[in-house]
């Protein structure tokens, strides 16, 4: 799963990285202009967001967000304690507030609740889709009962098609979101696995799931 933190601090920025990275790919923005930009992609699960930030702060990010209907959870990370701030937050879009310093263990109790909460991460870490079942921790998938082989890429697609099920993702969306911005292959991948991916599925019938939104990018059936 993907985390954006958005923090101008450049310590405690590499020591989330730090704490999130064994269970997470995290990106990172130190100002609000880049987390926005970010944001916008709309490829995260979860966005740890600074309230206090260079160029336009952690409110306005949200608000921002939400008025783009771009509905990915917000944990509030901020050294103000007051409940006129938390309220605020979280009437404009937050889902959740964490006030500094905190500690490691409640930092990733935060963000698997606000997981769970959107439906991403169940108790036991897998996720099913009809007869296809995902076990995170294992990386392993079944279909029907059988266990099946994919690669690296091809799980994390699957993953984010499930996720996302009955959602239009775009090319971009998904390029971004499992190669990575920073990436140097080049957009024509997402048809390369997509087209691999429903050759593994096809025996199984489910190959028929992943539809093909013309001129945009796929879909999921939902189960």
């Amino acid at each position: 799963m993907k985390v954006l933190v958005v923090e101008d601090n450049a310590a405690l920025l590499e020591s989330i990285k730090q704490i999130l990275a064994d269970e997470y790919e995290v990106d990172a923005a130190d100002n609000g202009d880049d987390g926005l930009f970010m944001a916008q992609q709309n490829i995260y699960d979860v966005i740890l967001l600074d309230v206090m930030l260079p160029g336009m702060d952690g409110f306005e990010i949200v608000q921002r967000m939400r008025k783009e209907k771009i509905n990915t959870s917000v944990l509030f990370l901020t050294a103000k304690d007051g409940l006129e701030d938390r309220v605020r937050g979280l009437e404009m879009g937050g889902d959740d507030y964490l006030v500094k310093p905190f500690q490691a263990p409640e930092l990733k109790a935060r963000i698997r609740a606000l997981l769970r909460r959107s439906g991403i991460l169940s108790l036991e870490a897998n996720i099913t889709y009809r007869g296809i079942e995902l076990r995170g921790k294992e990386r392993d998938i079944l279909v029907d009962g059988d266990s099946i082989k994919l690669t690296m890429k091809q799980y994390e697609l699957l993953e984010y098609l499930i996720q996302n099920k009955g959602k239009i993702l775009t090319r971009e969306q998904i390029f971004d979101r499992i190669w990575g911005f920073d990436s140097d292959t080049t957009i024509a991948i997402v048809e390369v696995f997509v087209h691999h991916l429903r050759k593994k599925l096809e025996p199984y019938q489910y190959h028929k799931d992943i539809q093909t939104v013309r001129g945009v990018g796929y879909m999921l059936n939902q189960a």
